[in-house]
């Protein structure tokens, strides 16, 4: 059975840093990603890592502030958050593409998701 749980979710203040983790049980993925749904948002795309790395893709809203990484002997992936924005403030959720070889950033393409962890940004 495949699980994904995330951890690291908190509040801060505007300008500080979060590391995000999650951690997949039960197979590995070729492409993990997280999300974020903010309240009466649609939940939408962060960042996306490949197996090993070498492929990485962030949302405009993100990049160079967020960092995506991925520990494939624990099986999990992290999600480094510098620069904080309230605008970040939203639920973040770990998602894993089953279909190998896959590298997309459309929500549908993601078969798993965690329960998602609270990130909340104060100004």
């Amino acid at each position: 059975q495949v699980q994904l749980a995330e951890s690291g979710g908190g509040l801060v203040q505007a300008g500080g840093s979060l590391r995000l983790s999650c951690a997949a049980s039960g197979r590995s993925f070729y492409t993990m990603a997280w999300f974020r749904q903010a309240p009466g948002k649609e939940r939408e795309f962060v960042a996306a890592s490949s197996w090993r790395g070498d492929r990485t893709l962030y949302a405009d809203t993100v990049k160079g502030r967020f960092t995506i990484s991925r520990d494939n002997a624990k099986n999990t992936e992290d999600l480094q958050m510098n620069s904080l924005k309230p605008e970040d403030t939203a639920v973040y959720y770990c998602a894993a593409d089953k279909t190998p070889g896959a590298f997309r950033a459309a929500r549908d393409a993601y078969n798993y998701w965690g329960q998602g962890t609270q990130v909340t940004v104060s100004s």
